[in-house]
């Protein structure tokens, strides 16, 4: 369900209308062009009684100008339909162009936001917003168009009877203030019941998809009938605000559609008076009575208001995406050949009003590989997310190689910083198209093959039907194995500096350690982050950042932090397992809470497998062998 709106109602209101004029002027010539369809429409609607009327009296008088009077009636109407017809069309164009625009903005900001920003929604209210709503939403331009066209017929109709005969006018004016009242009672209660109706459709969208992303859950804990009550709970308010919104329409349309014959026959009533008394015509009666039926219509605007208000209502609710921060880019470049050291400094994030990292500062130093161990909720997947920039912190700032990440330019970011997640979505149709997804420039030949088996995915890919090749949708995948395609997706992908977020937790224990060695030996080396859950990942770092309650709570090597049985808890290792942290040692430990004054300099690069000696040598990039191994 969606929450509460920081912004406001009335914010939100301001920034749907705002989208509703920028659509319009988006499509401003067709728009446009509606409206002058429209006006034309009407003023030839105005002019067909006065034509009708002055041709019967000159055929009633057999004048030898009836015919030529005739004709003009036939021109009248025939392009009276014309421009109907026109108007119909062009309306469908702009309301496509409008919805399309609309559909574009929103999932511009939405994909150009902080994914946190992203998750505030369901994705079936994400859905409902960018379809259903924004189509509801396009339609506004081109129905606000018409709307003040549909006004002249009623007004001109009005004006024509007051010069017709002045009578018959104030017969048929006596009932307009009771229809004013009507269509503002309409206008009003129509936008709180079309408000209301859309947002129980959002919450009943969102809860579908909630349902169809845990289809096999459901279904293994028998609770399909729950989940159906679940998601149709909302039906019952949702058949009262229909109902409701359709009873204000309907109602507001009986009203005055029983007001208007009545006015009619007051007008035909007084018109007919006025005839007997030799004041009218009888082509000036037939006139005045097209003129009332005109000045009558006023109740068919009531329709286009309708639309109006509809849209309208849809485009607030498209708007909650319109505000969504964007997440902008700047213009630098970071130094060639930059080792990737990165650096926190100050960084304070807050999540619903409570700091999730506070006051984390951190120095790592280029090609170190850093572990970020913690509970459950000590902010270890934040500070990856932080670090590779997939959101910005509140307070304080990141750099890289000295660069601050949001000074750098899109292009040298997302260059630089590679991503593997515990749960990767795999887009680009094919297994290929999957690993090479975000590429620039495209891999060379036998990259996405190296970084394929570095990830350990090669046995499970030539096994599927056309290797490779294989469509994702006809590959019968296992989590592991999403996980390691998402891996050498990010091993292809490998920049200065590489966050890895759990990225291996649906692994086993050997392939887990095949991973740990592609990363010494056949990923480009370079800076990693590793969220870690294993005590492994943690021994073979160089340095580990121990996070609690959003804080550094140690820096310092895993055999070093090992002493403290606090930190063995956050392995829920037994107290007697000292033997597990192993030689592979960092930097030591201040004080708890506090980063070690030695935590900077005196963290190893890993230059080669965990535990290789001085001599070993740099790690190539994937897609060249790597020492002693043939090539690919």
């Amino acid at each position: 369900m969606t929450p509460p709106d920081p912004t406001g109602e009335a914010a939100l209101a301001h920034s749907g209308d705002r989208a509703l004029v920028a659509a319009a002027r988006h499509t401003a010539g067709r728009t446009a062009a509606v409206g002058a369809c429209s006006v034309a429409a009407a003023l030839a609607a105005l002019a067909e009684p006065a034509v009708l009327g002055h041709t019967l009296d000159l055929l009633l008088r057999r004048d030898p100008a009836g015919p030529t009077w005739t004709l003009w009636c036939a021109a009248i109407v025939l392009a009276e339909v014309l421009l109907d017809a026109l108007t119909t069309r062009l309306t469908g164009q702009v309301d496509g162009r409008s919805t399309a625009w609309l559909r574009r903005l929103g999932l511009a900001r939405l994909l150009g936001t902080s994914p946190h920003h992203a998750q505030r929604y369901a994705p079936g209210e994400l859905a409902a917003r960018l379809t259903a709503h924004a189509t509801e939403a396009g339609t506004a331009p081109a129905a606000a168009a018409g709307a003040v066209a549909s006004l002249l017929p009623p007004i001109g109709g009005l004006v024509a009877l007051f010069l017709i005969d002045v009578w018959t006018a104030l017969a048929f004016v006596v009932g307009i203030p009771l229809l004013v009242v009507l269509l503002r009672a309409f206008a009003r209660d129509s936008a709180a019941s079309v408000s209301r109706y859309q947002r129980v459709q959002l919450v009943m969208a969102g809860r579908l998809v909630e349902a169809l992303a845990g289809a096999r859950t459901i279904a293994a804990a028998g609770t399909v009938g729950r989940e159906r009550a679940r998601i149709l709970a909302g039906l019952p308010e949702l058949d009262v605000e229909g109902r409701q919104m359709w009873r204000v329409y309907g109602g507001t349309t009986a009203r005055t559609s029983a007001l208007m014959p009545l006015l009619l026959y007051a007008v035909l009533a007084v018109g007919g008076m006025r005839l007997a008394a030799g004041a009218l015509g009888v082509g000036a009666l037939l006139a005045a009575v097209r003129y009332a039926g005109l000045a009558a219509g006023v109740g068919a605007v009531t329709g286009r208001l309708a639309a109006v208000v509809r849209g309208r209502a849809a485009a607030r609710r498209t708007a909650a995406l319109f505000v969504l921060p964007e997440l902008t880019y700047g213009t630098a470049e970071l130094p060639e050949d930059g080792p990737g050291t990165l650096e926190l400094r100050g960084v304070r994030v807050v999540r619903a009003g409570k700091a999730v990292l506070d006051d984390v500062s951190l120095r790592v130093p280029g090609g170190a590989t850093v572990a970020v161990v913690g509970r459950s909720g000590a902010g270890k997947t934040l500070l990856a997310a932080v670090a590779g920039r997939l959101t910005d912190p509140d307070a304080g700032e990141v750099l890289l190689d000295g660069v601050p990440l949001a000074r750098l330019s899109a292009r040298a970011l997302r260059a630089a910083v590679g991503h593997a997640f515990d749960r990767p979505a795999l887009l680009g149709g094919t297994v290929t198209g999957a690993v090479s997804f975000g590429a620039e420039p495209p891999p060379a030949p036998g990259a996405v093959g190296a970084a394929v088996r570095a990830a350990g995915a090669e046995p499970f890919v030539r096994r599927l039907p056309d290797g490779y090749d294989t469509p994702l949708a006809d590959a019968p995948l296992s989590g592991g194995e999403f996980q390691r395609l998402g891996l050498a997706r990010a091993f292809l992908n490998a920049g200065r500096l590489l966050v890895l977020d759990d990225a291996t937790s649906g692994l086993d224990t050997v392939t887990a350690r095949e991973v740990e060695r592609a990363l010494a030996h056949a990923v480009r080396p370079g800076t990693r982050i590793v969220v870690a859950h294993r005590i492994s990942s943690a021994a073979r770092a160089d340095l580990v950042v121990w996070l609690e309650d959003g804080r550094v709570r140690g820096t310092g090597g895993h055999a070093a932090l090992w002493r403290d049985p606090a930190y063995r808890a956050v392995f829920a290792a037994p107290a007697g397992t000292e033997t597990a942290a192993g030689p592979e040692a960092g930097a030591e430990t201040g004080a708890a809470g506090e980063p070690s004054a030695s935590a900077g300099p005196s963290v190893r690069k890993t230059e080669g497998a965990p535990g290789a000696g001085p001599g070993a040598g740099p790690r190539p990039a994937v897609g060249e062998p790597a020492v002693g191994e043939p090539a690919v």
